[in-house]
């Protein structure tokens, strides 16, 4: 079996774990894959200079947008504009210490994990122990991809191959999109593990640390048993992430890609969540074809 402990890293305990496919590398963090330029460990914000241990939204460039968490849990993220307001955490150029209550992410793993085997969706994530809503429970973190390449991996994958790729679309105050693609498949973290429900007990929130793409950092949202599986909404429609572009219009050539969803919530919508913005149409070609790659 396997454990995740606290941290960023995992450690493995028992005689044998077959949980880790032997094509896959393990890492607590993003790193850079195909089609991607942005090098997600480089720094490029500038940091406070907040003289104090902890810093303080009245005086801290990090906190501008107001206070991100308090007592380790994430507060509300609703503003007055109508958009989930952006986290930034204190990073590696502050002036601030390590022990800044804006440093919750960065901090890695706090409660210990068990990877485990599901009667019908593979293998899956719980806790070992009581997490308290709104506390921080793990990142999604893996390959950060660019989109042709997300794309490309998508309409590579066979009816049976299981899809990691999580697409995220941050909406911005001035009608811009960002758009980030996460693949833990080949290299990737405790995050794989998790599973959907369409009633989740954990939510998705991006943050930024020291670089601009954001660490998809996974909080509770409402208090989580020991023994509990954890889950979160692949569609993003809990808290701040729109929901993936097409989902509810799904067109009558999607639905032989669409997955069942095992999830046993009263509210399950049958199907997992489905983002067609990844897959060629005939109504729009929004990926290149293969051959293109080779061009």
């Amino acid at each position: 079996m396997l454990y995740f402990t606290r941290g960023p890293h995992y450690t493995r305990t028992g005689h044998t774990c077959t949980v880790q496919p032997a094509h896959s590398q393990y890492s607590p963090e993003h790193v850079t894959g195909a089609g991607e330029d942005i090098d997600p460990s480089e720094i490029v914000f500038p940091g406070c200079i907040c003289p104090s241990a902890s810093c303080a939204a009245t005086t801290c460039s990090c906190l501008r947008h107001g206070e991100n968490y308090n007592s380790l849990c994430i507060n509300s993220l609703e503003s007055e504009t109508g958009y989930a307001r952006p986290i930034f955490e204190c990073n590696a150029m502050c002036q601030c210490s390590e022990s800044c209550q804006n440093r919750v992410v960065q901090r890695g793993l706090q409660f210990q994990l068990e990877v485990f085997h599901t009667d019908k969706k593979g293998w899956g994530l719980r806790t070992l122990e009581f997490i308290p809503k709104g506390r921080f429970v793990c990142e999604y973190a893996g390959e950060v991809l660019g989109f042709k390449e997300a794309c490309r991996r998508i309409q590579a994958q066979t009816p049976d191959d299981s899809n990691y790729i999580i697409a995220v679309r941050e909406h911005l105050y001035n009608g811009q999109i960002m758009e980030t693609y996460i693949d833990p498949t080949y290299i990737g973290n405790v995050g794989r593990f998790l599973n959907h429900s369409c009633e989740p007990n954990l939510f998705m929130v991006p943050v930024r640390i020291d670089s601009m793409v954001p660490k998809l950092a996974l909080f509770a949202a409402t208090d989580i048993l020991a023994g509990q599986e954890l889950s979160y909404d692949y569609s993003g429609r809990s808290h701040n992430l729109p929901g993936p572009k097409g989902d509810g219009e799904v067109l009558k050539e999607d639905r032989g890609v669409k997955k069942p969803c095992y999830c046993g919530a009263k509210s399950c919508i049958s199907f997992l969540p489905f983002d067609s913005s990844l897959y060629p149409t005939p109504r729009k070609e929004s990926c290149v074809k293969d051959s293109e790659f080779d061009s």
